[in-house]
């Protein structure tokens, strides 16, 4: 398991590259070029711009999260071309400096939804929650004001001036189904899973987060099944999952540890966090502690382990401890306390693994 972190970049982040370096056993961070709108072709300057900053602090940038999927490929749109060629030229250019993996996401309009991105625990920290009957009755445009508000660090998949345009890009969503969006998905991936593979880069999708439809709007990475059917949309080692437990495991009913055994081979990317469910559907995202959620961490690890997973992974989202002023989810001091409980959980696998053969030996 090779440990990354999460970082928005110079100015655009309350958690520095020097500060990342010194959490025990990361060696990357994962990156993206945030100021570009999704469909444009990433400018080679300021990826090399994101190279030297992070070689300089001792990491590298293999893992890109996310080149973001412009709106016209989700929706089979004839522009959809120009924008896949733009993605072409992004995924060429990011193999020229060393990438290894590109996480994306599939998820129409929002990549991710929160009611409250400050909801206070038990213990006085703070933590994103999903309030499942507020869905039902909230204006997605109320709740698009409430996430970028009072922000001047904008929230991955909330770009204002995406989100701008969000009455057209609903008009536009009326009438597609769960089976066009396989479509449209399938018609990208034999379009960019090749020239990934020629430059050494492995395509990892996210799951839908939550793994359920928001707003009508069709969602299809949400269970076992369906990740089964999207690997084989395009049979390729360069065709993979960003395995994000804490998304998938916002529905109980999906068995992350199963996932990990079967789908081990096309798992370049790991996202390890926790959420607890409640009865009435809500969740809030937690500690990594396997106790103080709802999600098998611990099971989780073992599994990633017991198959030998020798792919990138992050801690996610963290909770908001000891006042720290950040980008909700996105904090030093959770993520890094997540991490280190990872390594535990971790390293007790491998003393098991290397006791449990010692005893082998001696039997024989």
């Amino acid at each position: 398991m090779r440990m990354t972190f999460r970082w928005f970049g110079e100015g655009n982040d309350t958690v520095s590259l020097a500060q990342i370096k010194q959490i025990p056993g990361v060696e990357g961070i994962v990156w993206s070029l945030h100021d570009v709108p999704a469909g444009d072709e990433w400018p080679m300057e300021k990826i090399i711009e994101v190279r030297d900053q992070a070689h300089a602090a001792g990491l590298h940038i293999d893992v890109v999260e996310s080149v973001n999927v412009h709106e016209d490929i989700k929706l089979g749109l004839p522009s959809r071309d120009k924008y896949i060629e733009n993605y072409k030229k992004t995924i060429e250019k990011l193999g020229q400096v060393g990438v290894k993996v590109i996480c994306y996401n599939f998820m129409p309009v929002f990549d991710w939804l929160r009611t409250d991105l400050h909801k206070e625990m038990a213990d006085g920290s703070t933590a994103l929650f999903y309030e499942k009957s507020k869905i039902a009755d909230l204006d997605p445009f109320e709740l698009v004001r409430k996430i970028n508000e009072n922000s001047e660090l904008t929230m991955p998949g909330w770009e204002p001036e995406r989100l701008a345009h969000l009455t057209s890009l609903f008009e536009a969503y009326k009438g597609v189904t769960e089976e066009n969006l396989w479509e449209n998905l399938g018609y990208f991936l034999n379009e960019v899973v090749p020239v990934a593979a020629k430059h050494g880069i492995q395509m990892a999708i996210h799951p839908d987060d939550p793994p359920w439809p928001v707003f009508g709007l069709p969602r299809i990475m949400t269970s076992q099944a369906n990740f089964r059917r999207f690997l084989k949309l395009h049979d390729s080692p360069s065709n993979g999952i960003t395995l994000c437990s804490g998304s998938l495991g916002a529905n109980p009913e999906n068995d992350i540890v199963s996932m990990i055994h079967e789908f081990a081979d096309r798992i370049p990317f790991a996202h390890i966090r926790n959420v607890r469910v409640y009865e009435n559907g809500d969740f809030i995202e937690t500690s990594h502690r396997t106790q103080d959620g709802t999600v098998d961490i611990a099971g989780i690890v073992k599994a990633y382990h017991d198959v030998g997973f020798s792919g990138y992974a992050r801690p996610d989202h963290g909770r908001h401890l000891w006042g720290e002023v950040c980008r909700p989810g996105y904090g030093l001091y959770d993520r890094a306390l997540g991490i280190m409980y990872l390594w535990g959980l971790w390293d007790a696998a491998e003393r098991a693994a290397s006791e449990s053969g010692e005893r082998k030996v001696a039997a024989q």
